[in-house]
């Protein structure tokens, strides 16, 4: 089991993702698995859950949907994308 606060290298690869996608002035290793993505925490807003949910499509080989009702908590954390993503990618 991970501790609250340690990466695991599928969430560093995530975090990764997130830093070039966005182009954040971050490093992946500054992201806390359970800090907020959204708001408060790394700051990101709605234009940048789109973009991270667009290049999800290309990298990870499945869509995630604007409209669906679990994004709240699928971009609630690192932890709780990357374990999205493991859970969908192809």
């Amino acid at each position: 089991m991970t501790s609250p606060d340690t990466l695991t290298d599928f969430e560093r690869e995530v975090a990764q993702f997130i830093v070039a996608t966005l182009n954040l002035e971050v490093s992946a290793e500054q992201i806390a698995p359970l800090d907020p993505l959204y708001g408060d925490g790394l700051g990101l807003d709605s234009i940048d859950v789109l973009e991270i949910a667009l290049a999800v499509s290309k990298q990870y080989g499945f869509q995630m949907r604007s409209d669906d009702p679990d994004n709240a908590s699928i971009f609630s954390s690192l932890r709780a994308l990357a374990a999205y993503i493991a859970a969908h990618r192809a």
